[in-house]
């Protein structure tokens, strides 16, 4: 291993690179499970060249020729890929560059193609000035300890070195093939497509007629700026355009992607909100139907519903971290055919790849309301009603936050419910239960509430207050 010479004008003289490789990079750009960062004062060239060579010098000692390359709609993903593809090919590894894809696209790409690793350039649901790289070796979503390699390796400066080359594909046509020969609606179905503006913009409307529905589109043109609505649709705030037009529209429900396309939000015919763990109650009815005895994963911030529900079919439950590539992880693990996060990733391990994708989500959806001759209104009312809350945001610094959960975890007093801490503190009592933790993606700390009662959720909902407030007084909670 030497250091690559073709890397050193673009490593010399660049005072950010320069300081990371002394240890003063900006750490907060090395997530859990992905790399990310304001894309113009962080994610500059020089800086994505350093991890790039980083990734292709792995990638080189894991074996693999070549690499997929995707990118999202954002108005910087053209400077970062060309950036990112220059220092793959400058480390001797071949580039396969799929354009701009939704992420789940270059997850199907390593199936499909002859390659199994790849980067997705995306913000994923942040905001517009935001980017990242979601990375894949060996089909494997790269997590936490992994991410700290790359971070290490583009520290150290010494990369791999040889003359890639690059090749294009469109995998769009044959991920739609696969998609068609999966899933049957068998009664047409009208659809609002709301695409947030993303990298869904055109796929996700061509995939729904192709499948027979009657496909009304929103926010359907690929703009990096979001003129619709910010690309989260994990915020329920974004999701009230959809809602609005699917009772305009007297369709029979809508969904909503975020900016790459793996992650799922529905609205019913109504315009009531679904939460994901309340849509996974209906894909468990599904899977588990066929396949008795099948592992669910869900993460911490799911309804304790869910977990009765998977019991009650003859599934068997299974708790886990919040975040997809933990997510993945866990269901490998387990041989799960249904996984699901709160925020609106699901992954289907049943007739699909395991991987998190929305638009093929949605398809599953929609065969089941197809098959069940009901509304999605009447399907979901017949699952145990709760008092609860969306994800609650609380702003903490992101050099504070781990710590700060760490100081709830070992000082609060929640003696009177059963502890988890296997991510966050989550606490369940007989009534109901909460949730704080740290958020892997943001500066912030996530909450949830849920009880059998609004009275119980309220007094959940104090007692965190309470014992938050002693161990930090200055944070201002929002629950």
């Amino acid at each position: 291993m030497s250091h690559n010479p073709t890397l050193k004008p673009f490593l010399a003289g660049n005072t950010k690179v320069a300081a990371y490789q002394e240890g003063g990079f900006p750490e907060h750009i090395f997530r859990a499970y992905d790399i990310r960062g304001h894309a113009e004062n962080e994610l500059t060239d020089a800086v994505i060249e350093s991890i790039a060579a980083a990734i292709g010098t792995i990638a080189e000692q894991r074996g693999e020729r070549a690499l997929i390359v995707g990118c999202d709609g954002r108005t910087s993903s053209p400077r970062i890929k060309a950036a990112l593809i220059r220092a793959i090919i400058a480390t001797g590894r071949d580039v396969i560059d799929i354009g701009m894809a939704p992420t789940p696209l270059l997850y199907f790409a390593t199936w499909h193609l002859n390659c199994r690793s790849g980067i997705m350039i995306t913000g994923s649901h942040n905001p517009a000035e935001q980017n990242g790289l979601k990375v894949v070796l060996d089909r494997q979503t790269l997590a936490a300890g992994h991410i700290a390699d790359i971070r290490d390796r583009a520290v150290s400066g010494s990369f791999s070195a040889g003359n890639g080359r690059i090749t294009h594909e469109d995998v769009v046509p044959a991920y739609l093939d696969k998609v068609l020969r999966n899933i049957a609606i068998t009664v047409p179905l009208k659809i609002v497509i709301d695409a947030s503006n993303g990298a869904t913009s055109e796929i996700a409307p061509q995939l729904f007629q192709k499948l027979g529905c009657d496909v009304i589109r929103l926010n359907c043109q690929v703009d990096g700026r979001f003129p619709g609505h910010p690309p989260d649709t994990s915020n329920e705030e974004n999701l009230a355009m959809l809602a609005k037009k699917v009772v305009d529209a007297q369709a029979d429900f809508g969904v909503a992607f975020d900016g790459d396309g793996d992650r799922l939000a529905v609205v019913t015919h109504s315009g009531k909100i679904i939460r994901s763990d309340v849509l996974l109650m209906l894909y468990a009815q599904d899977v588990i139907s066929r396949n008795p005895g099948a592992d669910v994963v869900f993460d911490v911030k799911c309804s304790r519903q869910l977990s009765t529900l998977i019991s009650d079919l003859g599934g068997r439950p299974v708790l886990w971290k919040t975040g997809h590539a933990f997510m993945k992880e866990k269901m490998q693990e387990t041989g799960a055919l249904l996984g699901g996060e709160f925020s609106g990733h699901i992954f289907f391990g049943e007739r699909w790849y395991g991987f998190d994708d929305g638009m093929y989500a949605a398809g599953r959806l929609a065969e089941i309301i197809s098959t069940l001759g009901e509304n999605l209104d009447d399907v979901i009312a017949k699952f145990s009603a709760t008092s609860n809350t969306p994800e609650i945001i609380i702003p903490v610094a992101d050099d504070y936050k781990f710590e700060l959960i760490d100081r709830i975890i070992n000082n609060a007093d929640f003696s009177s419910g059963k502890v988890t801490t296997l991510d966050g503190l989550r606490v369940d009592f007989n009534n109901g239960w909460g949730l704080v933790r740290a958020s892997n993606t943001g500066p912030a700390l996530t909450a949830r509430f849920e009880a059998d009662t609004p009275e119980h959720l309220k007094k959940i909902q104090d007692e965190f207050r309470t014992q938050i407030a002693q161990i930090d007084s200055a944070i201002e909670l929002n629950f």
